[in-house]
Formats: C-alpha cells, sequence, structure tokens
C-alpha cells in the first residue's frame, strides 16, 4: 500500500495559526498600542529592525535547505524548467498586476477608499512578484512532485530572484502610479533576500562537512523548521497590533482583498498545469512546476511591504490576507493535482 502522505503539523494549521494571531495582534494592539509605538520608529534605511530579526528567523530556514550543487542537473530538466520561468517571472507578476489594478481601481470603485487601494493593490503586485521558496517542498512532496526537479527548480528561482525581483516589482509599481523609494526596495531584497542566501549557502556547506548529510537532513533541518513559522506568527502579531484599527473599521476588506488573489492562484495553476500538458511533461514535473508558480515567497512579500509602505500599511495588510489564504487553496490544489493524475 502507498504511504499515505501528511503535510506538517505547523503547515497544516498555518491558516488557523493566523487567525490566532490576527486575534492576538488586535487584543494587544488595542490594549497596548501606544507603549509599543517605539518597535514602528526602529529603523535602518527604511527597514524595520525587529521586523528584520525576525525575518531573518523566518527566511534562513528556507535558504539553509537549498543545495545549490543540483544545479549541474538543470539540463536534464530544460523543459519544465523553462515553464517554470517563463510562467513566474514573464506571466504571474504581470497577471496579479491586471486582476489587482481591475478589482481595486474598478470593481471596487465607491465601496474602498483610493488610497487605500492603491495600498492593496502595491501588496498584492509584491506578493505576486515573489514566487514560493520554500512551501513548495510541502506541495511538491504531497502532490507526488519529483523532489530532485522541485529542489532545481527552487534554486533557479532564488538565483533569478536576486536580478529580477526589484525591476518587475519597481516597474508594475510604477505603471499604477505608485511610488516607491528605489534604494528601500533595494535594501530590502539585500536583507531579506541576499544575506539570508549568502548564509543559508555558507551553512549548508559547512554542516553538510563537519556532520554529513544523514545529521543534517534529520537532525539539524527538522529542528531548525518551527523556527520559521513561529518567527512569521510573531511577525504577524506585530503586524497586526499596528493593523487593528483598520481591520475593525473595515472587516469586509480581508474578503475583497482575498478574492483577486485567489482568482490569481487558481488562473495560474491552471494555466501552468495545462501548458506542462501541452508540451507533455511528465506528471512528476507538472505538478511541482504548478505548484510553485500558483503558491508566492509570502515572508519576503511581508517583509518588504513593511519596509516600503510601513507595519500599518495596507500594502502590508494585502499580503497578510494572502498568507491567511495560501494554505487552503494549496491544499485544494494537491488535491485537484493527485485527482488529474497522468
Amino acid at each position: 500500500m502507498a504511504e499515505s502522505k501528511k503535510i506538517g503539523f505547523f503547515e497544516k494549521y498555518l491558516t488557523l495559526w493566523v487567525i490566532a494571531c490576527i486575534v492576538l495582534g488586535i487584543v494587544l494592539g488595542g490594549s497596548f498600542k501606544e507603549d509599543v509605538e517605539w518597535i514602528a520608529k526602529l529603523d535602518f534605511y527604511g527597514v524595520n529592525i525587529v521586523v528584520a530579526i525576525l525575518i531573518w528567523f523566518m527566511i534562513y530556514p528556507m535558504m539553509v535547505q537549498i543545495d545549490f550543487t543540483s544545479l549541474k542537473n538543470v539540463s536534464g530538466n530544460s523543459k519544465g524548467l523553462l515553464l517554470t520561468v517563463v510562467v513566474n517571472w514573464l506571466i504571474k507578476p504581470f497577471t496579479m498586476a491586471i486582476f489587482a489594478w481591475v478589482f481595486f481601481d474598478y470593481l471596487y470603485k465607491g465601496i474602498m477608499e483610493p488610497e487605500l487601494a492603491d495600498q492593496y493593490i502595491a501588496g498584492a503586485i509584491i506578493l505576486g512578484a515573489a514566487p514560493c521558496t520554500a512551501m513548495v517542498f510541502v506541495w511538491s512532496y504531497l502532490s507526488d512532485g519529483d523532489p530532485k526537479y522541485t529542489l532545481i527548480q527552487v534554486s533557479v528561482n532564488d538565483l533569478i530572484l536576486l536580478i529580477a525581483f526589484i525591476p518587475i516589482v519597481q516597474l508594475l509599481l510604477g505603471i499604477t502610479d505608485i511610488s516607491i523609494p528605489y534604494e528601500v526596495l533595494v535594501s530590502s531584497v539585500v536583507i531579506f533576500v541576499v544575506i539570508p542566501l549568502v548564509a543559508g549557502l555558507f551553512s549548508n556547506i559547512y554542516l553538510r562537512k563537519a556532520k554529513g548529510d544523514e545529521w543534517f537532513k534529520t537532525k539539524f533541518l527538522p529542528k531548525l523548521k518551527p523556527t520559521s513559522i513561529m518567527a512569521l506568527l510573531l511577525t504577524l502579531i506585530l503586524l497586526f497590533m499596528f493593523q487593528g484599527e483598520v481591520i475593525q473599521e473595515k472587516p469586509l476588506d480581508i474578503l475583497l482583498i482575498a478574492i483577486p488573489l485567489t482568482i490569481q492562484t487558481y488562473f495560474i495553476f491552471f494555466l501552468t498545469w495545462f501548458i506542462g500538458r501541452k508540451i507533455r511533461i511528465n506528471y512528476a514535473i507538472c505538478a511541482p512546476s504548478s505548484m510553485i508558480a500558483a503558491s508566492n515567497f509570502f515572508e519576503l512579500a511581508v517583509a518588504v511591504c513593511i519596509s516600503l509602505f510601513g507595519l500599518n500599511s495596507g500594502a502590508s495588510l494585502a499580503t497578510v490576507v494572502g498568507v491567511l489564504i495560501e494554505v487552503p487553496i494549496m491544499l485544494s490544489l494537491v488535491w485537484i493535482a493527485r485527482k488529474w493524475k497522468f
């Protein structure tokens, strides 16, 4: 009998943890917001120091598990990898911008303040420009994807992220007339991507040599894994301490934000899936290709939005809604992929 694959405890209930953090953050914000205002003022080159520390704890565990030596096998998966790169970097950011623009600027016109709508558009764009680098390992595993291909896929996307993320975000925010300081965007990527990526790379190399692959995979990574989720949850508590008033005044905005993000997720998944079928990619590669295209590097998106727009911004709230809907949507896509397995 085939092994029944299960999602980890923290990942499985991530949506519930996020909801709990929203409630806790709002309660704490209402009771102690004036006492913790100093946290929002602790910044360095536009990056909040407290948030930066939490984000490092959030992102480093993802980066340390990436083995860039897998890139030597890239030629054996060229068709699937090309599909992933094209969808993630030439299609997905632009369709997210279009959905956000249509919903927030037109369909929601009259029921949402224009300034707040622009903030939500910015958050959606930044979320759509950051392809998943961590949870995709979970989605690939659950959908019976090829783990070696998934590793190659993530490694390539991380390298492209270093080059393409800033220009794409700058371009799309410029098109939507949202002004952002370029130096803050650069410093955010350096702090939240480059530094954890370099630290993870050297940690990976050193620990594998010093302790061996078996210890690294079975001892170190499992103990490190909960750190990422806990740091994410603490970041969300902090964020909602400053977002509480907005949520209480405009609870409907959570649903309104979720609608275009949900449509985008399903649209990109099905687009990648059917293109993969059309060009005859086998299931074990087509499934993770579709999963990484549909999901987002929401940790990076949250960090960048906080740096660019602040803890109490609409942009930051939009990325948190992305976290809120990610797990249930992706689990439904895992079910679809397994149902349609070929």
